[in-house]
């Protein structure tokens, strides 16, 4: 198949591309500073020759999108929302305008969309929406907005025959560097991975193995339109989460840290605390539903993986 990824040079599309070329499909990466062959030019916003790349091809997994992992100002805040939204709906024109559209078009979108909760887990069915919760700091709608922005421009495009499925995807665990799991060992390396703010808010994620094959399975689904959770089925408690990070790499301890003492530490890491103090507690009703079945289904074993790995490649 010819699958083409706009927005795939970072973590999450690094791992894709890597296995589907792997698996032999013919992948075509969009980015704004295409340095490799297979990475054609595009700018997020308009239509332009990539869009020749999208007419004739298999399958479209938009990742496009500002990194989460900066100071959430209102500036940051807002060029997260315009290159979300902004590549959406230029990825559906271009869909719309092909000759030969591809039959699935896969929308990244964000575990974020649900509600910063600790009583029970959400699916897609069941869960709720966040942005309105008494407990958590006004900023974080936004969040919730833009997530909702994302999933909104990819639902109301005019494409007849190709099929939508909006990926609301928790951490991508793997062991590249520069990934969430490469910045929460190193701080577990340094000693510095116990519990922050207690612990008690869950951590949602999904090992990359299990994110290349729920994208495979989804593409191969025909019946599966909307949003669907990519999140591994065993969330767990922030406390736990570390627990288990340090013990996969041998770290016998961690220190806490207070919510002060993690708004002190976003700051110097220039990245915000939402990504650490949100409670997503998000599990994968329609995967499992529809017979998915992970490979790394708990924690302790997908970090004892992803630890085995890394060591392979130092």
């Amino acid at each position: 198949m010819k699958i083409v990824i706009p927005g795939g040079t970072g973590q999450v599309g690094t791992v894709l591309k890597r296995a589907l070329s792997a698996a032999g499909h013919d992948v075509v990466v969009l980015s704004r500073r295409p340095r490799q062959p297979g990475e054609v030019h595009w700018d997020g916003a308009t239509r332009g020759p990539w869009a020749g790349e999208i007419d004739g091809s298999d399958v479209v997994v938009n990742l496009a999108g500002r990194s989460v992992n900066c100071r959430y100002t209102p500036a940051n805040l807002r060029e997260m929302m315009d290159s979300r939204v902004d590549s959406a709906r230029v990825v559906g024109e271009a869909i719309a305008a092909a000759a030969r559209p591809p039959r699935v078009w896969l929308q990244m979108s964000t575990a974020t969309v649900y509600a910063h909760r600790y009583d029970a887990p959400n699916d897609e069915a069941t869960g709720v929406i966040g942005g309105t919760e008494p407990d958590a700091p006004g900023y974080w709608s936004y969040s919730v907005d833009i997530a909702k922005a994302w999933e909104r421009e990819q639902e109301t495009a005019d494409m007849p025959h190709t099929r939508k499925v909006a990926l609301r995807a928790a951490m991508v665990m793997s062991p590249d560097r520069g990934g969430v799991f490469d910045v929460l060992l190193r701080l577990a390396r340094l000693g510095l991975g116990g519990p922050v703010a207690g612990g008690a808010q869950y951590v949602s994620w999904i090992h990359d193995q299990d994110f290349v094959r729920a994208v495979e399975f989804l593409v191969a689904r025909d019946d599966i339109t909307g949003p669907v959770n990519l999140a591994a089925p065993g969330p767990l408690p922030h406390r736990d989460f570390m627990r288990a990070l340090r013990s996969a790499w041998g770290v016998p301890v961690g220190l806490p840290a207070t919510r002060w003492m993690a708004e002190a530490g976003a700051f110097v890491l220039r990245s915000d605390t939402e990504l650490l103090l949100k409670s997503r507690r998000v599990v994968p009703g329609r995967l499992l539903d529809a017979g998915f079945t992970f490979g790394r289904p708990d924690w302790p074993t997908a970090a004892d993986d992803l630890v085995r790995r890394l060591r392979g490649r130092e």
